[in-house]
């Protein structure tokens, strides 16, 4: 027991001792004599990257909060964290950039699909397995998860999902059909969220977002006993800025392509940023239809993404 409190003692006065010397870090940045981070754990991880790596867990930097606001239901492990800050940030970049409910699909820290609000059509409607007519009911939420499921359903089998808005009855009723384990969004209305609740008995992982998180500048990595710093890829995607619009190599420039070709731009563009290196995207009506990710030829990244465009749509078992 004197060793408890003593530890509680001493991590407050280090506490202490750490804020000042972090203020003092950034407002030096590269010129600071040592970087000092200190974190406070949060709750424990279902496991690591791999089942027997047991001790596993998650926490925050001392005086800052996750940026997830809460755990409403299931043991997320240390992969479904990762996918659900990248599948969040996506989406919450894909709002953003496009005014339109998105939604993506990821797999192993890389999206296997990737979409925002665009009606069906008939042809999308028979290979979905939707009728017209229940797809012209689809809330903006759904109809943008139904599209990111279906860019690649083999590959978001067993997903973890995000979406930008509150996720209504419609969405999670597609969800409860799926194959999936979990899903991060800002908000869940009730009915949703006891839709979702229920899902793989139980132990489906359900995540609310903070929309207001503002994370550091800078991020860090440990690997192998070495601490990597790298200022974050806080680059903001969108039709006004100079890297969208600046070498429009389409005979004609930028007045050719039409508002459909640049909304497919920008999903594209957000997508592959949060694909593993070396990554090739294609999109065309709002989604994802090709993803090549973590290929360390971008021409196997071209043939991937391509064979999964020229591949039928077929969802997979429910």
């Amino acid at each position: 027991m004197r060793k408890r409190f003593a530890a509680r003692a001493f991590s407050l006065s280090a506490s202490y001792d750490s804020a000042i010397a972090t203020w003092f870090t950034k407002e030096l940045g590269e010129e600071s004599p040592v970087v000092t981070r200190v974190y406070k754990p949060e709750f424990p991880l279902k496991y690591g990257c791999n089942p027997h790596q047991k001790l596993a867990g998650i926490s925050s930097l001392l005086n800052s909060n996750l940026p997830f606001t809460t755990v409403l239901n299931g043991t997320p492990g240390y992969i479904n964290l990762l996918d659900a800050a990248n599948a969040w940030l996506l989406v919450k970049e894909l709002r953003e950039a496009t005014g339109l409910a998105a939604a993506s699909s990821f797999k192993h820290v890389s999206p296997a699909g990737a979409a925002v609000a665009v009606p069906l059509t008939d042809v999308e409607c028979a290979a979905y397995e939707v009728t017209p007519e229940a797809a012209a009911k689809l809330t903006p939420s759904a109809l943008a998860y139904l599209r990111a499921r279906n860019a690649d359903p083999m590959c978001s089998f067993g997903d973890y999902a995000a979406v930008s808005d509150i996720v209504d009855e419609d969405t999670a009723m597609i969800l409860k059909k799926e194959v999936s384990d979990g899903i991060v969004a800002p908000g869940y209305s009730p009915e949703a969220l006891e839709i979702l609740k229920s899902k793989k008995g139980g132990k489906f992982i359900v995540l609310e977002a903070k929309a207001d998180f503002k994370p550091d500048s800078v991020e860090y990595r440990e690997v192998y006993g070495m601490t990597f710093c790298q200022k974050r890829n806080d680059v903001v995607i969108t039709i006004t800025k100079d890297h969208m619009t600046k070498n429009v190599v389409t005979k004609g420039g930028l007045s050719a392509l039409g508002e459909d070709a640049i909304r497919d731009m920008i999903v594209a563009s957000i997508c592959v940023k949060y694909t593993q290196s070396n990554s090739v995207g294609f999109a065309k009506d709002g989604m994802m239809v090709g993803v090549g990710a973590g290929q360390q030829s971008r021409v196997d990244c071209v043939k991937l993404a391509g064979r999964k465009v020229t591949t039928p749509s077929a969802p997979q078992g429910t």
